[in-house]
């Protein structure tokens, strides 16, 4: 009785009386089983141990044709993006399908610098120009460290290269051009 006392002075409502709501439970659940698994996108995630998956199109919206453009049969117009969104979208692009040497991309999907770029242009996010800044954000970088670097593609190239290498490459020019 006390605790019904103490619930009606603060003015709440008496929960002595609640059936248990396990019955209810069981019952929604028995409903969601006898229903079709919902049918997601495969999206890669974080690591083999994670569930949380990312885009790697960091949410930008997807370039959509205009009626002009479906007539003409044309590829719409790209997302304008800035020289600092190009280098992050590259650093997510490579991190959900992976990155490789020697090639522009491999059998698993995976893609060198230029293979990310062209990726992210095919997309249809940013334009040429946009990744030619990005590129020479890249190259000063580069022959900052090394002035024997002739290439972004000699670069990634370079034998004893690093995904995190690669990574924090374009972390630094995203936050050089963003400055």
């Amino acid at each position: 009785m006390p605790a019904t006392r103490t619930a009606a002075l603060l003015g709440l409502p008496d929960l002595a009386f609640t059936a248990d709501g396990g019955a209810l439970v069981r019952e929604i659940e028995a409903y969601l089983a006898t229903q079709p698994a919902p049918l997601r996108p495969a999206v890669p995630a974080v690591c083999a141990h994670g569930r949380a998956p990312i885009a790697w199109d960091l949410g930008l919206t997807r370039p959509q044709p205009t009626a002009l453009d479906r007539l003409r049969r044309r590829p719409p117009a790209p997302v304008p993006i800035d020289t600092a969104t190009h280098l992050r979208l590259l650093s997510r692009y490579l991190t959900v399908h992976g990155w490789c040497q020697g090639r522009l991309w491999d059998e698993q999907g995976r893609r060198c610098l230029l293979g990310a770029q062209l990726a992210v242009l095919t997309a249809g996010y940013g334009t040429e120009a946009t990744a030619m800044r990005a590129r020479r954000f890249l190259m000063e970088q580069f022959t900052t460290q090394d002035p024997t670097v002739r290439s972004v593609d000699r670069w990634n190239d370079t034998e004893g290269r690093t995904p995190a290498q690669v990574h924090r490459a374009l972390d630094i020019a995203a936050a050089r051009a963003h400055g």
